[in-house]
């Protein structure tokens, strides 16, 4: 296993964590997140490889905002209408702790818990 198990267009394709958008939205607007909910976002995100966490993870935020027809660098977010961009980012970067899972941040193995790939990305 490794990171390039991870990019688009490669054998393994990382699905967009259905069971993670309602914690993300619940998360973001201030709402409590039930047991179930977040047990069922954290098992889907256990089922995928440390090195690929913090990529699914991006690709479902990616995924939520070009459905409300959000566009890379547009103002606005359709599918957090009380959320700023900066905190649905960091939100998103944040559930792999949540869930106590750890990611891969390099090729040296070395661990940790949040996503700091998916809050740098611009257009997320």
């Amino acid at each position: 296993s490794g990171p390039w198990m991870c990019y688009p267009g490669q054998a393994f394709q990382v699905p967009a964590l259905p069971g993670c958008r309602p914690v993300l939205k619940l998360q973001c607007n201030g709402s409590k997140v039930p047991e179930a909910v977040l047990r069922d976002c954290c098992q889907q995100l256990a089922d995928i490889s440390g090195w690929c966490r913090c990529g699914a993870l991006y690709s479902m935020l990616d995924s939520m905002y070009k459905e409300h027809g959000v566009q890379e660098g547009q103002a606005g977010t359709g599918a957090f209408p009380r959320c700023r961009r900066e905190v649905v980012k960091l939100t998103a970067a944040s559930i792999t702790a949540v869930c106590r899972l750890p990611i891969v941040v390099d090729a040296s193995g070395d661990g940790a818990y949040v996503c700091k790939d998916v809050a740098a990305y611009p257009d997320a």
